[in-house]
C-alpha cells in the first residue's frame, strides 16, 4: 500500500466542480430566519473540516455512474448528520476546541449547542425528505440510530472498565465507521442503485472508516492539539479505552498494569500522568499495533477498488485511505 502522497486538494481536483454543487447545498441548508440560528452557521462554515463524508459520497457516485442532484443533496446531508453530532459530542465531552478553535459549547454554552444540534440534525432530515428516495432514508435512518448507540456503548465500557478489542472494533463501526460506510453507499445509491455498487461501496467505506477511527483514536495521545485541533488526551481523562491501550493490557507486566490503572483511576490527570500513560502504552506496543490495524483495514478498502475499472475518482478513493493513514490532524 504505497503511493504517492497526495494532498486533500490534489485528491479532490477530479471533482473539483462537483464540490461546488454540493457547497451551494450545504450553505442553503445550514440557513434559517432565526439570526442566532445564521450566525451560528457562518461560524461553523468559517471552521469548516475537510469533508471527507461528502467528499466519499461524490467520489463513489463518480467511481459507479454519474451523480444527480441526489448525490449532492446526499451529500449536503451527510455532513449535516456528522456537525450535528460532533455540536452534540462536544457538549458531552465537555470540549472546549474543535477544529482548533473554540467549539460551539465554548462560545455559546450547552442550551445553544444542543438546540443547534437538534437544528442540524431537523436540517439532514429535510434534505434526506427531499432525496425522496425510500432507499437512501431506510439506510441513514439505520445509520442515525447506529451512531448513538455507538456511542452509548463506548460511555457504558468506560464505566464499568471491560472494553475488550471486539467491543472496540464493534464500537467505532457503529459510531463512526457506519457513516462513512453510509456516505460511499449514498453514492452508489444516487448514480446506479445496483446491489453489486451498493454491497462494494458499503464495503469499502466501512473499511476507511475503521482505519479512520483508529487513526482518531492515536492522536488523542500522540497528537499535537495545534494540528488536530482537538482537546489532548480527552479520551484518556474519561477513560474512554481504545485500541493501543487494549492491546497494551496484553503485553504489560503486572506492575505496568498496576500503573496504567492507577493513571486511569485518577479523577483528574495531569499532562504529566498521560505523558507517562503514552509511555508505557508505546513501550508495550500498543501503538505500532494500532498502525498495524489501520494498514489492515486499508488494505482491504484498497482491494475493494480493484473490482472497478481505472478512472480518476477510483484513483481519487484509493489516495484517500492513504491519505487517512498518514494524515496529521
Amino acid at each position: 500500500m504505497v503511493n504517492d502522497l497526495k494532498t486533500l486538494k490534489e485528491i479532490t481536483a477530479p471533482i473539483f466542480e462537483d464540490i461546488k454543487l454540493f457547497e451551494t447545498e450545504f450553505r442553503d441548508a445550514l440557513k434559517s430566519e432565526v439570526r442566532l440560528v445564521n450566525t451560528i452557521g457562518k461560524y461553523i462554515l468559517r471552521h469548516k473540516g475537510k469533508h471527507i463524508r461528502p467528499i466519499l459520497t461524490i467520489l463513489a457516485a463518480r467511481t459507479c455512474g454519474k451523480p444527480g442532484l441526489n448525490s449532492y443533496r446526499a451529500a449536503a446531508m451527510i455532513e449535516l448528520l456528522h456537525i450535528a453530532t460532533l455540536v452534540h459530542d462536544d457538549v458531552i465531552d465537555e470540549a472546549t476546541t474543535r477544529r482548533g478553535f473554540p467549539s460551539i459549547n465554548r462560545v455559546w454554552k450547552n442550551k445553544v449547542a444542543v438546540l443547534m444540534g437538534d437544528f442540524i440534525f431537523s436540517k439532514a432530515l429535510i434534505n434526506l425528505v427531499g432525496i425522496k428516495d425510500f432507499e437512501a432514508l431506510a439506510l441513514i435512518s439505520e445509520t442515525a440510530e447506529k451512531l448513538s448507540s455507538g456511542e452509548i456503548l463506548q460511555i457504558e465500557k468506560s464505566l464499568t472498565r471491560s472494553m475488550t478489542e471486539k467491543v472496540y472494533y464493534d464500537m467505532i463501526y457503529k459510531k463512526t465507521a457506519s457513516l462513512i460506510s453510509t456516505s460511499c453507499e449514498l453514492g452508489a445509491i444516487t448514480s446506479t442503485k445496483t446491489d453489486k455498487d451498493r454491497n462494494r461501496m458499503r464495503i469499502f467505506g466501512e473499511k476507511l472508516g475503521m482505519a479512520f477511527q483508529i487513526k482518531d483514536d492515536l492522536f488523542d495521545m500522540l497528537g499535537v492539539e495545534s494540528k488536530t485541533g482537538k482537546n489532548f488526551g480527552a479520551d484518556v481523562k474519561k477513560n474512554m479505552i481504545t485500541l493501543p491501550l487494549i492491546h497494551s493490557y496484553s503485553t504489560l507486566t503486572k506492575s505496568e498494569s498496576r500503573q496504567v490503572k492507577k493513571i486511569l483511576n485518577l479523577k483528574r490527570k495531569s499532562k504529566k500522568d498521560i505523558n507517562e500513560l503514552t509511555e508505557l502504552v508505546n513501550a508495550s506496543g500498543g501503538f505500532e499495533y494500532a498502525n498495524q490495524k489501520i494498514d489492515e483495514f486499508s488494505s482491504q478498502a484498497i482491494d475493494i477498488l480493484g473490482e472497478y475499472p481505472d478512472s480518476p475518482y477510483k484513483q481519487s478513493l484509493a489516495d484517500l485511505v492513504i491519505f487517512n493513514s498518514h494524515r496529521n490532524s
